[in-house]
């Protein structure tokens, strides 16, 4: 599994018109499901998340996670995040995940979140054609491969 976290000051996820996930201050998750990742990938990309130390302590450092930052979370599957782009221009998204294998890995991923930060993260509809608007605070990105732990 991969996930885009991005520091945000605000975020929503609009959906036809409709806004159906907001936070403040807090954490845009984009997560991509590629085909053979298993829950342990979910867990453990969950505390990742959960734990990422990306928020400034007193001394102005980043050295608080989005839980002792008491910011939100704004989850959102996004397939392209699996995309191969090794050959010609046009991303092959063969190495995503099914839905019938991701929907639930990206909904154990967002139990675990909960679990692990004490909130239901919001979060956007699977599939759905969706509009994020975000304020990247920093701008801080970071990228997390349950692939790649080492």
């Amino acid at each position: 599994m991969r996930a885009v976290i991005q520091r945000v000051s605000e975020a929503s996820v609009t959906i036809a018109g409709d806004v159906v996930g907001r936070i403040g201050t807090g954490l845009v998750v984009l997560v991509g499901v590629e085909a053979g990742d298993a829950a342990a990938d979910a867990d453990w990309l969950a505390g990742k998340v959960a734990q990422m130390r990306i928020f400034a302590d007193e001394a102005g450092k980043m050295n608080r996670s989005v839980v002792e930052a008491g910011g939100g979370l704004l989850v959102i599957s996004q397939f392209t995040l699996i995309a191969s782009t090794a050959r010609g221009n046009r991303p092959s998204f063969i190495e995503a995940a099914r839905p019938e294998e991701a929907v639930p890995l990206y909904e154990q991923f967002l139990a675990a979140v909960e679990s692990l930060t004490g909130r239901r993260p919001e979060r956007g509809v699977f599939a759905a054609d969706m509009q994020v608007a975000l304020v990247n605070d920093g701008p801080i990105t970071i990228v997390i491969d349950s692939r790649r732990r080492e």
